[in-house]
């Protein structure tokens, strides 16, 4: 009996339980200091609706929400929180299934990973690698030096460290965030917004992008009926004049009404810039038979 109790102790010695990764409702949630903490996850259940991670400085009130996961499908996620007032917030995790039903997780803090190399305890006299066994009377020595032996085979000099969570990046326009993206697919979200849409993209902090809409440049093309000659005054040309009813109303940039031509009877016309009373922006009403024909602008230079 004693044999079999020697050889449980060190069947659970050598292999360890092994550490099984944490699934939806459970979570992993990790600190890197200065209020940055990661939370992680692996989700299977078949059919979610909706994924929020929720933040308190209390382990049982006061959880707010700080995100909705745009996409809760996603087998293995994350979020990066910057915004915690500590690194030791408590979180948990408020799940939606496509039933209805929702499930709040258990509430956690971030913990350091500490996982790091280090150096195997030194053999004492035994060769037991600092390992210490007590070995009944009963056994033999042949079976002692068994188990030596099987205490000593694969002494790993690291210890495993766990996988780091992906790396997630927040997208954010203005204010609004519209994705979260991973590193891995960050390449392929930048190609998309640059190439196709010339938006910008700018880091706000290491894990937050902004984008910056791209405003194209407004180009002036003058009018082909109402347009300013080199010499400042405005010309006006109306091929069909004489067939059709034409008036036309000016205004300063800031739509002032200054005068109007009620029907303009010649095809081409042209009125002094003095009408005007002084250089800059203009704009004009040009009606065709009574309906809006064209609504534009012209210039007349500073050498008024």
């Amino acid at each position: 009996m004693i044999k079999y109790a020697a050889l449980l102790v060190l069947i659970s010695m050598v292999f360890g339980p092994v550490a099984a990764q944490d699934t939806l409702p459970k979570f992993t949630v990790t600190t890197q200091g200065k209020g940055r903490n990661i939370i992680s996850w692996t989700n299977t259940y078949p059919k979610i609706t909706q994924i929020s991670i929720q933040r308190s400085q209390d382990s049982l009130r006061n959880f707010r929400t700080i995100l909705s996961v745009p996409d809760p499908t996603v087998p293995q996620n994350g979020f990066v929180d910057t915004k915690a007032p500590t690194s030791f917030s408590f979180y948990r995790i408020f799940i939606v299934l496509d039933s209805g039903k929702y499930i709040f997780s258990e509430s956690k803090r971030p913990f350091w990973d500490t996982a790091k190399k280090t150096a195997p305890p030194p053999p004492d006299k035994n060769g037991l690698n600092g390992k210490r066994v007590i070995i009944s009377d009963s056994i033999t020595s042949n079976e002692s030096e068994s188990i030596r032996d099987k205490l000593n085979e694969k002494n790993p000099d690291t210890e495993i460290k766990k996988p780091e969570p992906e790396k997630i990046f927040i997208v954010k326009r203005r204010d609004s965030i519209v994705a979260e993206v991973s590193e891995k697919k960050l390449k392929s979200f930048r190609d998309s917004v640059v190439y196709k849409t010339k938006d910008t993209l700018l880091f706000r902090s290491r894990d937050t992008i902004l984008i910056k809409p791209f405003v194209p440049k407004e180009v002036y093309r003058p009018s082909k009926f109402v347009f300013t000659e080199k010499d400042g005054n405005v010309a006006i040309a109306l091929p069909e004049a004489g067939s059709k009813h034409y008036s036309i109303k000016f205004f300063d940039e800031k739509e002032n009404p200054l005068f109007e031509i009620q029907r303009v009877k010649e095809s081409s016309l042209l009125l002094d810039k003095a009408n005007f009373l002084h250089a800059g922006w203009f704009r004009f009403e040009l009606y065709e038979d009574g309906k809006l024909k064209e609504k534009h602008r012209f210039y007349i230079p500073k050498d008024f």
